[in-house]
């Protein structure tokens, strides 16, 4: 086939089954993105900056640009289709150094990703069980049922890529049936806000104008729309990468969107007054908001059925993950970037999968939430800060490629296009993209205190010192990238 021959000549082997079709591409995208888990996760976020205007303009913003990102992102995977994909592409565009950067960042914004997502579904999933078991919902129990989730991602993955592959098309309908199924719902039984409530803003945050609170809440659509990289990272277990996975990341952000605002349309106008939900958000023992509007529209029992749809997006969106970061860590272990490289990059002579991979990020994601603060429970009482980290880093890796190819295309260097292009359109496309990755980053660094900006800012000094001490002098990339 044409794409064993494209890895044969990078010196790579067909180690990975290829048996993903395009829509098991795109579904691997969209269950990362998971509009159900980002939407539940952080609308008490977006409500509190800056009123149900945030949900109306909010979120068609973001969208619009991220698409601008995904389109940038896409053309690079559709000439560059391998496992590892920013790391690949900033490597073949501008050498080692940007390629082991963009690497960490990517890492460090799965990771984290996982860690946050899959302990969100364990606080979910735990008034479930304690009716049923009498276990307490205790931040030690809570935090064993996260490391069950995370065995479980962790099982499904090392078992082979057509068993993730099933699930996450599963996941596709689960996703839209969830958002028919809460629309409806509300449609039918909520006393419903007039229309114009939609774009009614919120009060300003103290010492601030309304226009600071709203810009601090874009987080809310902006670590939803995150994660689209997935179809990339699985290039080499893909048919036809070079048109099928271009398309899966850009159809998984627009879907998402449209998906999403209908989602935060309907959960809007079903609030049946701002101060009530936010008064139970911020209580001892905090409720989402939207549990809260379910609860409110639909009665208890039915309310909190209907919210068992969150844990099942999240458990979706952490399976997602964990296959997306454990290609990310083969790939840069195949070409001796990880310490400890040469167990990193095995694979199952049984299953064809990167089994020590898979569990490594198992392993990191249970240790993260342990050491991302004092304890569990307040690891879980930060999410907007986990989250500001998790996208920050991912769009750090996301971006740096983009930047190597405009910053090539206007000296006459090296370029990365496929058959999936935008032409002429490349250059100004890109840009967008670039302007907006910055100005988002920086909108994310101020948030909760700078305590994202600060932790960023030690890992990249930590990064800086690694690579300048030792991986300068040895990391040298694949032999292919010697003569990009």
């Amino acid at each position: 086939m044409q794409e064993e021959e494209e890895l044969g000549q990078l010196g790579y082997a067909q180690e990975l089954f290829r048996s993903m079709g395009g829509f098991s591409n795109f579904a691997l995208s969209f269950s990362i993105i998971s509009i159900i888990t980002g939407i539940i996760g952080q609308y008490d976020y977006g409500l509190k900056m800056a009123g149900p205007a945030e949900m109306a303009f909010g979120w068609p913003l973001v969208s619009v640009f991220t698409i601008f990102v995904a389109v940038s992102m896409a053309e690079l995977a559709s000439g560059f289709p391998t496992s590892g994909a920013m790391y690949h592409w900033s490597l073949k565009l501008g050498g080692p150094g940007p390629a082991w950067f963009t690497a960490w960042f990517n890492i460090l914004g799965l990771v984290t990703l996982i860690a946050v997502v899959d302990y969100q579904c364990a606080q979910f999933l735990m008034p479930v069980i304690t009716p049923a078991t009498g276990i307490q919902g205790t931040p030690l129990n809570t935090y064993l049922l996260f490391l069950l989730i995370l065995l479980s991602h962790g099982l499904i993955n090392h078992v082979g890529i057509r068993l993730v592959s099933w699930l996450n098309d599963l996941s596709v309908p689960v996703h839209i049936l969830g958002v028919v199924v809460i629309v409806g719902a509300l449609v039918l039984t909520a006393h419903r806000q007039p229309l114009g409530f939609f774009v009614q803003p919120g009060p300003p945050l103290p010492g601030h104008t309304w226009g600071y609170g709203f810009v601090l809440g874009l987080l809310l659509a902006q670590w939803t729309l995150a994660g689209y990289d997935a179809s990339a990272q699985v290039s080499e277990e893909t048919v036809d990468p070079h048109v099928r996975v271009p398309w899966g990341m850009v159809l998984s952000v627009i879907i998402s969107s449209v998906f999403g605002y209908i989602l935060l349309l309907a959960l809007t106008l079903a609030i049946p007054e701002i101060s009530k939900v936010l008064d139970v958000t911020d209580a001892g023992t905090p409720v989402p908001a939207v549990t809260v509007i379910l609860q409110t529209a639909l009665g208890s029992w039915w309310g909190r059925l209907v919210s068992l749809l969150a844990p099942g997006a999240m458990w979706f969106c952490g399976l997602a993950s964990v296959t997306a970061l454990s290609r990310t860590i083969f790939a840069f272990s195949r070409d001796d970037g990880m310490p400890l490289a040469v167990h990193w990059r095995r694979v199952s002579p049984r299953f064809g999968t990167p089994s020590r991979a898979i569990w490594l990020v198992v392993g990191s994601a249970g240790v993260l939430l342990i050491f991302s603060a004092r304890s569990p429970e307040d690891a879980a009482s930060t999410p907007a800060i986990v989250g500001s980290i998790s996208v920050i880093a991912l769009y750090v890796a996301y971006i740096m490629p983009v930047v190597l190819n405009w910053l090539n295309r206007r000296r006459g260097g090296l370029v990365l296009r496929g058959p999936w292009h935008l032409g002429n359109w490349s250059h100004a496309v890109n840009t967008v993209a670039i302007g907006w990755t910055v100005f988002i980053i920086g909108v994310l660094a101020v948030a909760n205190d700078f305590i994202a900006a600060k932790t960023l800012a030690v890992t990249l000094v930590g990064l800086g010192l690694w690579y300048g001490l030792r991986e300068r002098h040895r990391f040298t990339g694949p032999a292919w990238g010697h003569d990009a």
